[in-house]
């Protein structure tokens, strides 16, 4: 049995958490018996009775000022550690550094199996959102690199990230294990799931949609956005956000402050996955300047849908943009991307072109990345029982 450990999961909508679930979808799809561990969620009964896999939560409690994220305590939930000590894995994956990894190294230790985990955040900028003692954010991060130090194998999900987790000081070796997505759908449907949309949406013939997915914190680079839309606010454009999170009231009031109020409209998370998948189809330009991210889910899954991505150039998450061949970068600054916004909506043809790019060499399906995880996970095995002299 494969164990895939994170300390979110759906209902609780991210990049990761959503890694984690087509981790789990795809092993299970492929014949391998998968068993999911994860704290508890709101409304997650929901998502257990849906899953084809087992999903097993701990108990646990809301973290101030980071809604919706939770904080597990499994060692004080007594039925979850009663099952807990029955479960036998062939290889543990944790895809967080925090309560969860605890319990994937736990088990690797007990059990003598392979450990992997995927360094997929910058931490510490999380860390320094809610820590305001350097010396803090400091030991943090050194107790979260002395988790991937335990690790048999460290993945990251683009080379990029690599700079990262050196900077926060592992010395180890790293493989480069890329993610999918989810919403590949061919041409032809693309193009009625766009019509159908924009008409939902109420948006004009001449109207550009813009659009956002992700947690709605300023780390996303949310503010700079609004900054250069207030740049351009007389042009014909809407720009749609999608996803929740500790700032939103904050970014209503800006979107206020700036007169942006018919601009700019917040749609909240969205569970319905078809329906997000047709919300990118229906939209121009994908508007992600983030610092904060290292591989973005959203930005592959808009790629998938033929909507390219406005990105900045000092971003880890830009190694998957060729500039104006399948996306677009500017400077770090403001003006720079107002003004690219604006060019391209005078050049539509320009954003077809790219888009239609963006959808064959930044999107890859889930299916085919679990062929290169299942081929990844035998040889760790392999290895590993070399290294130890187990015998089968």
């Amino acid at each position: 049995m494969y164990g895939i450990f994170n300390d979110n999961f759906p209902p609780i909508l991210d990049g990761v958490g959503l890694t984690a679930q087509n981790y789990a979808y795809w092993l299970h799809e492929k014949g391998y018996d998968v068993r999911v561990i994860t704290p508890y969620a709101p409304n997650a009964e929901e998502v257990i009775n849906a899953a084809s896999y087992k999903i097993n939560r701990y108990i646990s409690i809301p973290i101030p000022f980071r809604h919706p994220y939770r904080y597990g305590l499994p060692y004080i939930d007594l039925p979850f550690m009663c099952n807990w000590r029955k479960m036998r894995f062939e290889l543990v994956h944790a895809h967080c550094p925090f309560t969860t990894a605890d319990l994937a190294y736990s088990a690797a230790q007990k059990q003598h199996i392979p450990l992997v985990a995927t360094f997929h955040s910058k931490y510490r900028q999380d860390f320094e959102h809610n820590v305001k003692n350097p010396k803090v954010v400091d030991w943090m991060v050194r107790h979260i690199i002395s988790f991937f130090e335990k690790a048999d194998e460290v993945w990251i999900p683009q080379a990029a990230v690599e700079p990262t987790i050196r900077e926060y000081g592992f010395k180890g070796h790293v493989e480069v294990v890329e993610n999918g997505n989810d919403f590949y759908t061919p041409s032809a449907q693309i193009e009625a799931m766009r019509v159908e949309m924009r008409e939902e949406l109420g948006l004009l013939p001449d109207e550009t949609m813009l659009l956002f997915v992700g947690q709605h914190i300023w780390e996303k680079n949310i503010g700079f956005i609004l900054d250069a839309l207030a740049l351009i606010k007389e042009k014909p454009f809407h720009l749609f956000m999608v996803g929740t999170g500790y700032a939103v009231r904050e970014i209503r009031n800006k979107i206020s402050t700036l007169g942006l109020q018919d601009r700019v409209t917040l749609l909240g998370n969205i569970h319905d996955r078809e329906r997000l998948k047709k919300i990118d189809a229906a939209a121009d330009l994908f508007l992600f300047p983030s610092l904060y991210d290292n591989a973005p889910l959203v930005v592959r899954e808009a790629a998938a849908l033929h909507t390219p991505a406005l990105m900045l150039q000092e971003s880890t998450a830009a190694e998957v943009i060729n500039p104006g061949v399948n996306g677009f970068l500017t400077p770090n600054d403001v003006k720079a991307y107002a003004d690219q916004i604006s060019y391209l909506m005078e050049h539509p043809e320009i954003l077809v072109r790219v888009g239609n790019k963006a959808s064959k060499t930044i999107s890859r399906s889930w299916e085919n990345v679990i062929e290169e995880v299942l081929l990844r996970y035998r040889d760790i095995q392999e290895s590993y029982k070399l290294k130890h002299g187990i015998i089968v």
